[in-house]
């Protein structure tokens, strides 16, 4: 007799559908522990689980860097276009990804601009994010670090029309 003092045929249905769900799930887990080594595979490495990750190669030129570094900053919900991002680097360093300027006030204090978006060092450091190479001069590093600072300062790197 159950807990409850009645019969099965006189407790409440819900009672009785959740004692069934225990039981078939009990006997479903059993069913499957048995079921497994007979329909295992017969080998050692059919049974070795493997993960896939799908990777994404982007190509190695400005189109690609681009891409990737979009990538990451909507991984960290930084904004920014495509166009946005592509017309501030042809304006800043017409896509040579290892430009750098020497000759402005920046590079008069000892800190000349550099990369895809001409950024200064100590503005690298501070806005640099996870998950990129620590080098102004990489391509994506220098993008995403370029579009973060442009995000905190004017909301999107979209909204930048001049130096910066």
């Amino acid at each position: 007799m159950p807990a409850n003092g009645l019969p099965a045929k006189s407790q409440p249905a819900k009672g009785r559908r959740a004692r069934l769900a225990r039981t078939l799930a009990v006997a479903g887990t059993g069913a499957a522990v048995l079921a497994m080594p007979l329909i295992g595979a017969t080998t050692a490495s059919a049974a070795t689980p493997t993960a896939t990750t799908a990777v994404t190669a982007y190509p190695n030129n400005l189109d690609g860097w681009i891409r990737e570094a979009m990538s990451i900053m909507a991984q960290h919900g930084i904004p920014g276009s495509y166009d946005g991002i592509y017309r501030n680097i042809m304006r800043e360093s017409s896509g040579n990804p290892l430009a750098i300027n020497n000759w402005d006030s920046n590079a008069a204090k000892g800190t000349p601009s550099k990369g895809l978006l001409q950024v200064i060092d100590p503005t690298f450091a501070a806005y640099h994010v996870p998950g990129t190479v620590y080098d102004p001069y990489d391509p994506v590093a220098n993008i995403v670090a370029a579009c973060n600072y442009a995000a905190d300062r004017y909301g999107s790197i979209d909204n930048v029309f001049g130096a910066y």
